[in-house]
């Protein structure tokens, strides 16, 4: 089967949510001995789990956060802090079990799936990365499109062919996360392309640049938005002219996510623009995916805007990495634990309301 049928079959297997698990699980929600929905954020997130499963009361066991790192042509551009090699460096650390995302994922009981989507250099397989290299780097999406439509189409392949076989491992919940130098350049310019806020709007900091720095980083922004011209309609277009390979292959496992029936809690900006990209090819998707929180880079507010998303979390996290989705993945299992464990109001001897108030 040729690449763009085998996307079109997996955008066509992801369905709606359970309607009768999600008001399954409402009702029991409301039969535990607690007022109703006085866990507010907590009861939402447990009957989305449980719709998205098809269970009125899902267990969630088996917790995975996939990192996906690539490098970017346009960092040449001098959009960064750091030089490009530290893609290849921190992936060698996440692989080594020394990064901030290694310590929240076995705090929340998760495992580290590393893959090499396009680091300059190649990263050493023996040390349990998955290679699915589409090249060596984007292009510098300045002077041209940063990849080609094939090599985007491939990204998502590869980023669904990665959840699958996690899936096969056992999986009841996914986390997105990323590692690339410059890819708060790609991502600011896939926000700016897909809801048509203007680049300063979508534009922060990333590692920390000064502002002259942030001055020219939205300088090369629009440039390659004027150079490629990107159409909002054509998400894959987006992602070939301004994405990144780690970009698609996040996207492509969220898709993949939902065809499978699992939540996935995306992290922040670059999450959020694979999410963007995603949603755009299956609008379907957006049910399937849960905000772990806003992140303090600008543009990802407008991510979860034009998704429909709100996040549970707001602790001005900036590193990505999955360590904000490693803290959701947590939040979702205390969701349906309460859910799971709390004793009803019939169970415990305590009295349920005996009418309901009108106001």
């Amino acid at each position: 089967m040729d690449p763009v049928s085998k996307l079109e079959n997996l955008v066509n297997r992801v369905g709606p949510p359970d309607g009768a698990a999600r008001e399954a699980a409402r009702q029991r929600l409301d039969s535990l001995t607690k007022p109703r929905g006085s866990l507010g954020a907590l009861e939402e997130l447990a009957v989305q789990v449980a719709g998205i499963r098809g269970e009125a009361i899902p267990r969630i066991k088996d917790k995975v956060i996939i990192i996906m790192a690539a490098d970017h042509g346009v960092t040449d551009r001098g959009i960064s802090l750091y030089p490009q090699e530290v893609t290849r460096q921190m992936a060698l650390n996440f692989a080594a079990g020394g990064a901030a995302i290694n310590v929240l994922a076995r705090m929340a009981g998760a495992r580290v799936a590393i893959v090499d989507m396009g680091v300059k250099g190649g990263l050493p397989s023996y040390q349990g990365i998955k290679c699915k290299m589409i090249d060596f780097g984007t292009a510098d999406m300045s002077a041209g499109p940063a990849m080609g439509r094939d090599q985007a189409i491939s990204s998502l392949l590869a980023g669904a062919e990665v959840f699958e076989n996690e899936l096969a491992s056992g999986l009841d919940i996914l986390g997105t996360g990323d590692m690339g130098i410059g890819n708060t350049t790609s991502a600011s310019a896939i926000t700016a392309a897909m809801t048509g806020k203007t680049v300063r709007e979508v534009t922060g900091r990333g590692t920390g640049i000064g502002n002259e720095q942030l001055e020219h980083k939205i300088e090369v922004i629009e440039q390659a938005l004027a150079v490629n011209s990107p159409d909002p309609a054509d998400a894959i277009g987006v992602l070939q002219k301004v994405g990144g390979f780690e970009i698609g292959g996040l996207a492509g496992a969220m898709i993949a996510g939902a065809a499978n029936r699992i939540p996935v809690v995306i992290d922040g900006f670059i999450s959020g623009a694979a999410a963007l990209i995603a949603a755009g090819i299956c609008p379907r998707v957006k049910d399937y995916l849960i905000a772990a929180h806003l992140s303090a880079e600008r543009g990802h507010a407008a991510c979860l805007e034009l998704i429909g998303l709100r996040p549970l979390l707001e602790l001005d996290l900036r590193l990505g990495e999955g360590t904000g989705a490693a803290l959701g993945i947590f939040l979702a299992e205390c969701s349906i634990n309460l859910m799971r464990e709390m004793a009803t109001f019939e169970r415990a001897g305590v009295s349920d309301i005996t009418q309901e108030v009108k106001l």
